[in-house]
């Protein structure tokens, strides 16, 4: 299982949200081009960079931060927030970008979004499948869709989806625990795809978890900022 470490960008800094509110901001570092440098020495290998100032305003906003990262270091990256056009996509990958998340956009623009995995591929595009009472949310968790969560994924692994980073935003940043239940029915239903588990990892019994799910790898974001998991234990889960 692939640990991959939440890198969350307000106004170029690294932060993090409890249950996606703005207001609720954390700010963990100043420079996210030496928290990732810290990531690569441990002996990671992946980072999940979110522009949440993108995805709030629609389109892309922290680019240049995905080039410092992208031009100092080895790491894959996967870039998602406010990825809402084809000159969104382009401009992600341009500045070094391995993979790219979308996930307002496949709600909204879906022709759009299948668009993006049929021009670059189901290696390079993953679906942001954030859920919020079972259905899923959209534009930096500030709006809700009627879309639920095992349908909207069901439908795009069914057009040759490979990758989906699904959040339970009630458990984002909250430490108390992943959405077990929920893993499991979509791994149950959708054998074939990665699934990347986010939201509510607190321990390493939460990392033992998902791992024993299936879970193609899981991101880490408040355990560790917060030491509740040192970085020595995440390298002990990489693949």
């Amino acid at each position: 299982m692939y640990i991959i470490p939440a890198i969350d960008l307000i106004d170029g800094k690294c932060v993090r949200l409890s249950q996606g509110d703005y207001s609720r901001k954390t700010v963990y570092n100043e420079d996210p081009l030496a928290q990732a440098k810290e990531f690569e020495a441990a002996g990671l290998t992946k980072i999940h960079v979110v522009d949440l100032d993108g995805a709030r305003g629609g389109g892309i906003v922290n680019h240049k931060v995905l080039e410092r990262i992208a031009g100092h270091t080895n790491l894959e990256i996967d870039w998602g927030g406010g990825m809402k056009s084809d000159e969104d996509l382009r401009i992600a990958f341009a500045s070094g970008a391995h993979q790219v998340t979308g996930g307002t956009i496949a709600v909204k623009d879906p022709d759009v979004f299948m668009g993006w995995i049929e021009r670059y591929g189901p290696e390079k595009i993953i679906l942001g499948s954030d859920a919020k009472n079972g259905k899923i949310a959209v534009s930096g968790w500030e709006e809700s869709s009627d879309l639920g969560v095992y349908d909207f994924i069901r439908h795009y692994v069914e057009q040759g989806l490979r990758y989906t980073i699904c959040t339970d935003v009630s458990k984002d940043g909250m430490l108390a625990g992943t959405s077990e239940a929920m893993y499991r029915q979509i791994i149950a239903e959708n054998p074939r795809v990665n699934l990347i588990a986010s939201g509510g990892v607190a321990t390493t019994a939460d990392l033992d978890a998902v791992q024993s799910l299936g879970c193609y790898g899981v991101i880490v974001g408040k355990a560790f900022y917060e030491g509740r998991i040192s970085l020595e234990e995440l390298v002990g889960y990489q693949e």
